[in-house]
């Protein structure tokens, strides 16, 4: 299944197969919050249905916002979610808006873990537990790819060092292996050195 190496503009045009995530892109500007960017799941997992041959937006159990807003209250954050709810309903998928800066008020309570407060959105895609998975597209269309794209096009899975929580990592590669079995981990854990 895996693919040579991908560079920005095949990424693109690859994630915008997914009519879901082309109208999401198309109207996140329309949100107007700072450091916006579609992240995650829909972006990596409609690489990988391209990939096995499925539809691009297969499988894909909801489409991650993340912005960044000095205001932590939960009613902004609430505002935001219902203005992006509202924006997007036609699309009948499931958005998932979250403020980066309010992370470290409820991670712990989740997961069981401290985490310290994210300074940017692109620290929150920085920490996502698999390397080839820290991915992001802003409303002007650019990626932010810390680690560039060789481990997403060539189904590796492996940890991302800035996050040492390796049985959550193991419950996600696991749970990626069970949805794409192609995927692979990694032989080593270090990261390869991307693009950003």
């Amino acid at each position: 299944m895996p693919s040579s190496g991908r560079n920005e503009a095949e990424f693109l045009a690859l994630i915008r197969r997914n009519p879901v995530n082309a109208a999401i892109l198309a109207r996140l500007q329309t949100l107007g919050l700072p450091q916006l960017y579609l992240v995650a799941g829909c972006l990596f997992q409609t690489v990988w249905n391209s990939q096995s041959g499925r539809v691009p937006q297969d499988g894909i159990r909801d489409y991650n916002l993340f912005y960044w807003d000095a205001d932590t209250s939960y009613e902004a954050e609430d505002a935001a979610i219902r203005r992006a709810d509202q924006l997007f309903a036609d699309l009948g998928v499931r958005i998932e808006v979250r403020n980066q800066a309010r992370v470290h008020l409820w991670f712990g309570q989740k997961y069981g873990l401290s985490r310290p407060a994210l300074p940017s959105s692109r620290s929150g895609i920085d920490q996502f537990l698999v390397v080839c998975t820290c991915l992001g597209i802003d409303p002007a269309g650019q990626v932010y790819a810390p680690y560039g794209f060789d481990d997403l096009s060539a189904g590796v899975l492996r940890r991302n060092p800035r996050t040492p929580t390796p049985q959550l990592y193991a419950a996600k590669a696991a749970d990626y292996q069970a949805r794409w079995p192609w995927l692979r981990l990694s032989d080593d854990q270090e990261h390869r050195p991307g693009v950003h």
